[in-house]
């Protein structure tokens, strides 16, 4: 059984809150990551390059540590989206949005800092949003408030009500860390989770 430190490599509550179910200790650490696309970058390949990325920033810091990073990245009719950050770009994303589907792609890397193996993945889900009215969208944002949240609503709290269906393999995901994977990851570096 592994006894390294964990280290969240992210600020992200919802991403802490995630991995406090697994009821193991970590601490967070903060990664300076620039979070532009590349040109031409899928939005695939720019959540999984950011995870890795977003890992490798903290490792210095922690350099026994078994680090995760993870990233998500939005997609809606070929166009990468991301946190709306202001009630003007939530709503205009939540309008983009009704009637289709979004795909979020969330990575995730575990990087074993004494070893230097980095393992990463990236999780898919498929968001498709009820044909909303102005109104709904409006009501659904002043209550909310998911300015911080890529496509603008919240799968874990109202914003299930704004949605016609969602796949994917694991639901954490979508909220912004897929936990399924994670545990994989982490039994493959020995670390015990029962």
């Amino acid at each position: 059984m592994s006894s390294q430190l964990l280290v969240l490599a992210s600020t992200s509550i919802y991403r802490s809150e995630l991995l406090k179910r697994l009821q193991l200790p970590f601490e967070t650490a903060a990664p300076d990551v620039d979070e532009t696309p590349l040109p031409g970058e899928s939005a695939r390949a720019t959540s999984l390059r950011l995870a890795q990325e977003k890992a490798r920033a903290v490792a210095a810091a922690y350099p026994d540590a078994l680090i995760i990073g993870s990233d998500q990245v939005a997609l809606l009719d070929g166009q990468q989206i991301g946190k709306p950050l202001t009630h003007d770009n939530a709503v205009r994303q939540l309008r983009a949005m009704r009637g289709k589907t979004t795909t979020f792609y969330t990575a995730l890397a575990l990087l074993n800092g004494k070893t230097g193996n980095i393992q990463a993945e990236v999780a898919e889900n498929h968001v498709t949003l009820r044909d909303l009215s102005d109104d709904e969208i409006e009501a659904y944002l002043l209550k909310e408030q998911p300015y911080h949240c890529a496509g603008s609503a919240k799968s874990e709290g109202l914003g299930i009500a704004l949605m016609s269906s969602m796949t994917g393999n694991d639901p954490n995901a979508l909220i912004g860390l897929p936990l399924i994977l994670l545990c994989d990851m982490l039994r493959r570096e020995n670390v015990s989770l029962f």
